[in-house]
């Protein structure tokens, strides 16, 4: 008996549609579906409902009930809202599909064009859940049963690509191949429209098309003429995508997917990595889907010394040319990451094949990111008017490890179709493109975290979709350069610059800065400023600036008998310790009036973070603008230090030298050893310039000649460490353990906060410090002179670093079983969203509300899909004979702790690409402060008010340099925080794997131990946090009274 596709033509063609797995098999099948029921493709909407009438075919009714669902929604008044709008589609990646979808269901006419021919891109988005819930209403699961059917959310591009074409292929699109976008052909006279340019030898009817709308989703490399492009520019970033062929063997499904994993909190992994192949990444990410997906990013220095790259260039394009890539060793750097990230379960990594027959791997460069400044324009000539909308890449150029490239592309393809229905009612041009980029000041700021819960609302209607939407943030003046008119003249545009992601605030000038610290500086015993050169000279005004920032750190009684040389240390060494005025000159430099402009660079650090403070600054804890951050990383690396210090004091080792600790030497250095200190680098030797100069312990560096003396990579605050051995600076990673050091305490690969003891602070005058080198100052010997107490208030603020329990209120129990109890009771009031919690997990509520949303259809075909997906997903082979079966709560655990993972992987990155791009800021900050600096100190006839005007600019560079040193900060207390948070998942899934057996109990004790260590420096963390924002908030209202 024939079967019932067998029966009639046109379902068997329906069927091998939507089983398609290549592009010419879809436009087959399509072309043999129509053909059966006499139709012709392209015809629009209404070709939707032609097909839908006159194919009564069981298996399509599904399909059906999820397009008519998704058109019926009252936005699109039933595919009436633009039937007289006309719009080319350039790009059939998925946003330009996606935009396409939405356009043919708002009614109008929608041709696209796509220079490939066919969809060959293996690699693997990560989706957020609304993308989930909208592939799964245009009927995702009908066209790739395995749509999210594992622990991690993903899709690969291809996948995607095919089921967003068969989707606009049913709803009328009209799609041409092989035909190359090439730009714009205005309308020559009245009563024409607009076309476009387009190769090689497009169809009469195609080349003929007048269009109202173009969307541009033709990639990063391609942009319409007339949008302003801006560069985001970081330091160099070297990308590997590898792609190996899935057999869906069983015991590939067994491999565990890796959501991401950073050096930047995991360094553990990455050393074991470069010990074990050689191979130096910052990151890597492995996806299960059609293929085995991995990329990662890897340093310049390891794929040279590897072979990957012949030749060191300075030009990216050069530097990874096809020239200089050597395939080979490419592959076998890809094959070996690979293998270690999933400890060679995979035996066999064939690279499958990318669209010209060779193996899918491929270096890219993501240093730089594209983002367009404008989203949208409106052209005009002969009173015929064009409205372009860019989306995808085209429009912001994704940070892949983010995961942010399809669900913001998604997003930018609501808002331009949003735009295409406003434009269809008529509303005003200026108004149109005023509520387009009101929402593309969104689209950067979005997150899964940040939008509406219910995904089940999403529609074409922004405010379904974006919490507190303002569409009028951008008024219509604002947007009259984005209206152009050929016969009137061209408007002034912004002309393209690197994005440093900071904001110029303004500085101040040197009278101004010299009166602001007369102010300051007034009523203190033998204190008269009169300039920023010689009334500095003594030390006492340095001195009198700290007491009335913070009164009780240096008082006038303290400072008799005390040398100007000694004076002036110590001021500095206070600023730095409890102001967080990092020093950019000498205090012999200082005493000796040899480095002016270095003098006013640190009194304006001082006026940019105070100016704004109330004069009675004793009433506050915290005055306002001192960077917490910076405060918090010195004090966090002081005791990283400290802590070194006293196990190497325990040490019975000999042979060791004293622990170089950050002080006050006891003699004072000879003027040829100090003077010029800060001009020149300490390691290179060279000449520092201003804003080149970097202070750690007294001693200044070029900011890249501060690397670990193993890997060479930057070192950034509060996360490096000085080898007392040897003298040089190593990354955490790094840093020379000793074999005498216990496992918990003092370790630098888990350096403990501040806590609020006496040691926080610099040395009082009279405390005898052993020196590590020369150094600039000297220290006092008056052993009547009394140590400098902390207040009250100043203890109160400082408890709130204190990680470790209070003797006196909670002391640590003794007995194993008192330990253990602890470190549960710790984990179970752990801060929620922190990682996995200790405790069983529940189904997360968004979850629940989405599956509940779906249709009685979609749930019977999901549950069978599933079933037949976790025989092989979801079984873990211990042997041949014995076979375990994850439970659905598993299932749940499993996937929540996936999503965990995910997300701290992606903060991770985010503040690492922030970071490089702070550094490459810092690198054009010092460029430009270096000429300005050049000029000022040369003997050069330039008029005076030359001269003022280069100062005040310069003093401009050091403000802007010190907003991105407190920016800087606050990253890497965020990196704080998700290194311990990466360290309690460890240890708690370390807890879980340990027997319960008596040989097993001193481990177990050990790993609570550790782990009620991390949660306790985590809640450290976040009580600082706390107590900062406190204080700040407690500032902003003195401040406004």
């Amino acid at each position: 008996m024939a079967s019932p596709a067998s029966a009639n033509p046109a379902h068997a063609h329906f069927e091998s549609f939507v089983q398609a797995q290549l592009c010419q098999e879809v436009l087959s099948s399509f072309q043999g579906l129509c053909g059966a029921l006499g139709l012709e493709p392209g015809g629009g909407l209404s070709q939707y409902y032609k097909i839908k009438d006159q194919l009564n075919y069981w298996s399509a009714k599904s399909l059906w009930a999820k397009l008519d669902k998704r058109a019926g929604q009252p936005v699109y008044q039933q595919g009436q809202a633009c039937t007289n709008t006309k719009c080319l589609v350039v790009g059939a990646g998925p946003c330009g599909l996606r935009a396409a979808v939405e356009l043919a269901l708002l009614g109008a006419r929608v041709v696209l064009v796509e220079k490939r021919t066919k969809f060959s891109r293996h690699n693997v988005l990560h989706l957020w859940p609304f993308t989930i819930h909208d592939l799964r209403a245009l009927g995702a699961k009908k066209f790739y049963g395995r749509f999210c059917t594992g622990t991690l959310d993903h899709i690969s591009i291809r996948q995607l690509q095919l089921l967003l074409l068969k989707v606009a292929l049913l709803l009328g699109v009209e799609i041409h191949w092989g035909v190359t976008f090439t730009g714009l052909q205005p309308p020559p006279r009245k009563g024409s429209g607009w076309r476009a340019q387009l190769q090689p030898n497009p169809p009469a009817h195609l080349a003929n098309y007048d269009f109202d709308v173009l969307i541009s989703a033709a990639g990063g490399k391609f942009v319409p003429e007339g949008f302003t492009i801006r560069e985001m520019r970081g330091k160099l970033a070297i990308g590997i995508t590898a792609n190996f062929v899935n057999g869906r063997t069983v015991e590939e499904t067994q491999v565990p997917e890796i959501s991401g994993v950073a050096r930047i909190y995991n360094q553990k992994f990455f050393q074991n990595l470069l010990k074990a192949t050689g191979i130096d990444l910052e990151n890597i990410v492995y996806y299960k889907d059609d293929t085995h997906y991995f990329v990662m990013t890897a340093k310049k220095q390891c794929l040279l010394r590897l072979g990957v790259l012949r030749q060191d260039w300075p030009e990216t394009d050069r530097l990874l040319g096809s020239d200089n890539v050597v395939p080979e060793a490419l592959q076998h750097f890809a094959r070996a990451a690979a293998n270690f990230a999933t400890c060679g379960k995979l035996r066999k990594l064939e690279f499958a094949q990318d669209a010209h027959g060779r193996p899918d791997v491929a270096a890219f460069d993501f240093t730089s990111m594209m983002r367009a400044e404008s989203s949208a324009r409106v052209q005009e000539k002969h009173g015929v008017r064009l409205l372009l909308g860019l989306v995808g890449d085209c429009l912001v150029e994704p940070f892949w490890p983010l995961g942010t490239g399809v669900a913001r592309g998604f997003l930018a393809a609501f808002d331009a179709a949003w735009m295409v229905k406003r434009w269809a009612e008529g509303i005003g041009p200026l108004e149109v493109l005023a509520e387009r980029e009101s929402l593309y000041q969104l689209l950067s700021q979005t997150s899964p975290e940040n939008m509406h819960r219910n995904v089940a609302q999403y529609g074409l209607d922004p405010a379904t979709r974006y919490p507190n939407l303002n569409l009028r943030a951008v008024t219509p003046n604002q947007v009259q350069d984005l209206y152009d008119v050929v016969a009137k003249e061209p408007m002034q545009r912004k002309s393209d610059k690197t994005d440093s992601g900071t904001t110029t605030t303004g500085s101040a000038g040197t009278e101004e800065l010299l009166h602001w610290c007369q102010e300051q500086t007034a009523g203190f015993p033998g204190v008269h400023v009169t300039d920023l050169s010689s009334s500095w000279t003594d030390g006492l005004a340095l001195c009198a600036l700290v007491h009335h920032l913070r009164p009780g750190l240096l008082e006038p009684s303290e400072l008799q008998g005390m040398g100007a040389l000694e004076t002036t240390a110590w001021a500095l060494r206070v600023a730095e310790h409890e102001l967080g005025i990092t020093p950019v000159l000498s205090a012999q430099a200082v005493v000796s009036g040899s480095d002016p402009l270095g003098l006013i660079a640190y009194l304006s650090y001082f006026h940019s973070t105070f100016k704004s403070m109330p004069h009675s600054a004793g009433d506050l804890q915290t005055p306002p603008g001192t960077s917490s951050a910076v405060l918090f990383l010195g004090k966090l690396q002081r005791t990283l230090q400290q802590t070194r210090a006293k196990v190497d004091a325990e040490s019975p080792r000999t042979e060791m030298l004293p622990v170089p600790e950050p002080s006050v030497p006891r003699t004072p250095p000879s003027e040829h050893q100090e003077a010029g200190a800060e001009d020149l680098c300490e390691l290179c030797g060279k000449h520092l310039y201003i804003l080149e100069r970097f202070c750690v312990d007294g001693h200044f560096f070029h900011r890249s000649c501060f690397c670990c003396h193993t890997c060479e990579a930057t070192l950034w605050p509060g996360d490096y460490g000085q080898h007392p051995g040897d003298g040089h600076f190593y990354c955490r990673q790094h840093l020379p353990q000793e074999s005498h050091k216990a496992d918990s305490d003092g370790s630098p690969e888990s350096p403990e906060l501040p806590t609020p003891d006496d040691n926080n602070m610099p040395p009082g005058p009279s405390t005898p410090i052993p020196a590590k080198r020369v150094s600039p100052v000297p220290s006092p010997i008056q052993p009547t002179r009394k140590l400098i107490r902390l207040s009250s208030l100043e203890r109160l603020r400082l408890s709130s670093l204190n990680i470790t329990p209070d003797s006196e209120i909670e002391p640590p129990p003794k007995p194993p079983r008192s330990c253990s109890a602890l470190a549960r009771e710790a984990l179970e009031g752990s801060f929620v969203g922190w990682g996995v919690p200790f405790q069983a997990l529940q189904v997360p509520e968004a979850k629940e509300k989405a599956e509940e949303s779906l249709s009685s259809s979609e749930e019977e075909e999901a549950e069978i899909l599933l079933k037949a997906d976790l025989e092989q997903t979801l079984i873990l082979t211990k042997n041949s004979d014995t076979m375990i079966r994850y439970s659905t709560c598993d299932q749940d655990m499993m996937c929540r702790a996936k999503e965990e993972e995910m997300k701290r992987f992606c903060k991770a990155q985010a503040i690492q690409r922030r970071l490089n791009e702070i550094e490459a800021a810092m690198r054009e900050l010092e460029a430009e402060g270096m000429k300005l600096e050049l000029a000022l100190r040369s003997q050069s006839s330039s008029p005076e008010q030359q001269k003022k005007l280069w100062l005040e600019q310069l003093l401009q560079l050091v403000q802007k340099k010190n907003s991105l040193v407190a920016e800087e900060a606050e990253l890497m207390i965020s990196v704080q925080e998700l290194d311990l948070e990466e360290k309690q998942w460890q240890l708690a899934q370390e807890f879980q794997e340990i027997l319960k057996t008596a040989a097993d109990r001193q481990s177990e004790d050990q790993v609570l131990r550790k782990l009620l260590d991390v949660v306790n420096q985590r809640d450290a963390l976040i009580r600082f946090q706390e107590e900062r924002r406190l204080s700040e908030l407690a500032s902003g209202m003195g401040a406004h009274s």
